[in-house]
């Protein structure tokens, strides 16, 4: 489960919105919604692209990702 306040405080720093990953990513803007509400399982892949948009690091991966 990934930490989605975390993940939102992030967008709104870098000012992306949940339609801008989805695009990046090819996922449907509902989907990456569900995605980081917690409502539909993200893949490590998934985690990784956003991770990189939204320049998130290495070491504060699992801060984002894992709760």
């Amino acid at each position: 489960m990934l930490n989605s306040k975390k993940i939102k405080g992030r967008m709104v720093e870098l000012g992306v919105t949940q339609k801008d990953i989805a695009k990046s990513i090819g996922k449907a803007a509902p989907t990456v919604s569900q995605k980081i509400n917690n409502l539909r399982p993200m893949d490590l892949e998934e985690a990784e692209k956003i991770a990189e948009i939204l320049k998130i690091s290495t070491g504060e991966f699992g801060i984002y990702f894992f709760v």
